[in-house]
């Protein structure tokens, strides 16, 4: 099998997950392959894409990759964005809008990981909805886009800044979600935290030096 039919799935998921431009050399460290295969397997994915008219393309922009839909369905997309109710949010809307409001600014992985579901459809909803923006990026993390809460959202929920959101525990439906909400918190500041102190480690002189 040849190596560019090894890396399509895995080249296919990681662009379907991120959120920004993935370079040929991330793409290469994170599948632990040449620049050379991947940037054959885009190339070769980009051209099948092309001649089934998918609905979507594969795009080099801004000096990486990325999956974008179609402009030949914009009609299409915009109908269905510009049908969506506005006034009602589904639950995976309330989860993600919830976890944006209390951990803000936030990126999309940062969302995924406390809820456990790839949560991009849902931001791109609320961003649609007016309820959440970019607020900046992320440097630590990739230069990921960072999300948070907007002037409107503060509107729809009667709130005057962010310092009037009432406490975690009153959206806990039960003990047991309150706790997994907990421990995904935990988990997620403490690696973060491991991540510093592994960091300033690795600057600190040795005893050699």
């Amino acid at each position: 099998m040849r190596e560019s039919e090894v890396l399509r799935g895995p080249i296919e998921a990681l662009l379907f997950v991120t959120d920004e431009p993935l370079s040929v050399s991330r793409l290469a460290k994170a599948l632990e392959a040449t620049e050379r295969d991947v940037a054959e397997t885009l190339r070769l994915l980009q051209e099948e894409y092309a001649r089934d008219e998918r609905g979507f393309q594969l795009r080099e922009v801004a000096g990486g990759w990325r999956l974008c839909t179609h402009p030949a369905y914009h009609e299409h997309v915009e109908r269905l964005v510009l049908s969506w109710d506005t006034r009602r949010l589904s639950q995976a809307a309330l989860e993600a809008l919830a976890v944006i409001a209390y951990r803000q600014p936030v990126s999309r992985q940062g969302v995924n990981a406390i809820r456990g579901v790839n949560s991009e459809a849902v931001i791109a909803s609320l961003m649609e909805k007016g309820l959440v923006r970019e607020v900046g990026r992320d440097k630590d993390a990739g230069n990921a886009i960072l999300y948070g809460t907007t002037q409107r959202f503060l509107e729809r929920f009667g709130l005057k800044d962010l310092s009037e959101l009432p406490p975690l525990e009153e959206f806990a439906p039960d003990p047991s979600t309150e706790r997994a909400i907990r421990e995904r918190l935990s988990a997620i500041d403490g690696a973060a935290l491991f991540e510093e102190t592994h960091e300033e480690d690795d600057e600190t002189p040795s005893d050699d030096e």
